[in-house]
């Protein structure tokens, strides 16, 4: 009686596959086809969540900072002091926006704009109305709004902005 040790070594008498060519050749491929069509998958996913293009037509946006830089120093030369106060008020964001002129008179007759600007995302972004109470002195509402913000307040007078500036604010949930 003689037992073949050949057969238990190898599992019941099959043969290991050998490895051919074609086999290291198929393997090779899909591997590089799972690279490739994982890269495919995240690019479109890139491309389609946010391009990168802030602007449309560099050259375009080249020309109104050109103009934006004569208008700075165009609000430079007239040393306006224009002070603005954020807070939380009842549930909405109180927004109060006092301006005066070099000698310390209030600034009469303007249009003021404000924008509460979020940092990541415009469709965040909101309008403030601003009404005059007084000379020099306007007071305007929003939602209320908690977090980092950059607050753009714009002066006007007959359409041509006279005065624009651009400060980061923290608003914290009021009070209760």
């Amino acid at each position: 009686m003689s037992t073949n040790v050949s057969n238990s070594i190898t599992g019941g008498g099959r043969r290991p596959k050998e490895v051919t060519g074609r086999m290291v050749l198929v393997c090779f491929v899909a591997f590089f086809a799972v690279v490739a069509g994982v890269n495919a998958v995240m690019i479109r996913a890139a491309v389609s969540t946010f391009g990168g293009v802030d602007t449309e037509n560099s050259y375009q946006a080249g020309l109104a900072f050109a103009r934006e830089i004569a208008a700075v120093e165009a609000q430079d030369a007239r040393h306006w002091d224009v002070r603005a106060r954020v807070a939380a008020d009842a549930g909405a964001t109180a927004l109060e926006v006092v301006a005066v002129d070099a000698a310390g008179t209030p600034l009469a007759g303007l249009e003021a704009t404000a924008r509460l600007v979020h940092p990541t995302d415009k469709r965040a972004d909101h309008v403030v109305a601003l009404s005059e109470t007084a000379p020099g002195r306007f007071k305007g509402h929003t939602d209320e709004l908690v977090g980092q913000w950059a607050l753009v307040i714009e002066l006007s007078r007959d359409g041509n902005r006279l005065f624009r500036s651009r400060n980061r604010v923290f608003m914290r949930e009021a009070r209760k």
